[in-house]
């Protein structure tokens, strides 16, 4: 081969290494999708679905549980599952921060995890399960069908010093709420929606003796008061005891627009809930969700949709947990 020759065939391999090495670099690794698990785990969504059901079966107030964690682990800089971390000597974690006042029931995404791994050894994650379980919650509870992507992966690491800044505080002005929420791309249609969660469960006395106390919030429909006073006779309650107002008495346990009613008749028990209702910015939705069930659900599909996807770890990022509360020793 003459001189020329090889000339030409040493450019061409080093422009066909180069094309590689580029192809290699500018991958880009799968993001969230339908049906992640179809061939590594397809009975995932199944064993989830099951297992939320048989709990709930168990325990009501199980579903209430899916619901708040989604709201508390995604809106929370990344959807990770770092809320179900346990505390270290170093490390307080999030479920024991004062803006997680309530949250209960991990034991059972422990034991989603466990009859996933016996299906499927280290191939769920603790992020999915979590979102997964809400989105078969809110169904147990009357709510629509979510269609949800999968593929998260866990991170390693709590994000308690950071919660405040993501977490908006009942107390907290409307304005603040709606900011909050505009951070992770959730509009203000899709804030009265996720506010609508407030349709079940309960609220603890701690959380709101501050309207009683010592003297009632004027804004308080006084029909609702004498209930309130009822359920919560201490203005300083013990935290640890069992005193909380149903959220909504007519529908305690259906997620329905009957909350949307009730906040414009000031029966909101929330500070947030009030100022929902009559803040210029979402009265108008308030309004049109108190009279149109499906617009509500509409919008809340959308918003947990969003919430589910705020910056998951996807890919080669983060880990698949053996244990949801731990994260994997790095050996």
């Amino acid at each position: 081969m003459g001189g020329k020759g090889a000339m030409m065939v040493a450019i061409l391999c080093l422009w066909a290494l180069s094309a590689t090495s580029e192809a290699v670099v500018t991958e880009e690794e799968p993001g969230l999708m339908m049906n992640f698990y179809k061939d590594t785990c397809p009975q995932a969504e199944d064993i989830i679905r099951e297992q939320v059901k048989l709990l709930y079966k168990r325990h009501k107030n199980t579903a209430f549980s899916w619901l708040r964690n989604i709201f508390h682990d995604c809106a929370v800089e990344s959807c990770d599952a770092s809320l179900l971390l346990d505390s270290t000597r170093r490390e307080l974690g999030e479920k024991e921060h004062d803006r997680s006042f309530g949250l209960r029931n991990f034991r059972y995404i422990e034991e989603i995890k466990e009859a996933l791994e016996r299906e499927c050894p280290g191939v769920v994650s603790c992020s999915d399960i979590l979102v997964l379980s809400a989105r078969e919650g809110i169904e147990a509870v009357g709510g629509p069908h979510i269609p949800l992507k999968t593929g998260r992966r866990d991170g390693r690491k709590s994000r308690t010093d950071m919660l405040e800044s993501y977490l908006p505080d009942h107390n907290e002005s409307i304005s603040v709420v709606l900011e909050k929420f505009k951070s992770i791309g959730i509009d203000t249609p899709g804030l009265v929606a996720l506010l609508g969660s407030h349709s079940v469960g309960r609220t603890h006395c701690v959380k709101l003796v501050h309207r009683l106390y010592p003297e009632v919030d004027p804004s308080l429909n006084p029909d609702h008061v004498p209930h309130m006073l009822h359920k919560c006779p201490d203005s300083i309650p013990d935290p640890k005891a069992v005193q909380y107002v149903r959220n909504d008495r007519g529908t305690p346990m259906v997620l329905d627009n009957n909350y949307y009613r009730n906040i414009l008749d000031n029966k909101g028990l929330l500070l947030v809930d009030h100022q929902l209702a009559h803040d210029k910015r979402t009265r108008p939705i308030v309004k049109k969700m108190a009279k149109d069930q499906a617009y509500f659900f509409k919008e809340f599909t959308r918003a947990i949709q969003i919430l589910s996807e705020n910056n998951p770890l996807t890919g080669s990022k983060g880990e698949i947990r053996k244990q949801c509360n731990l994260a994997n020793k790095i050996h």
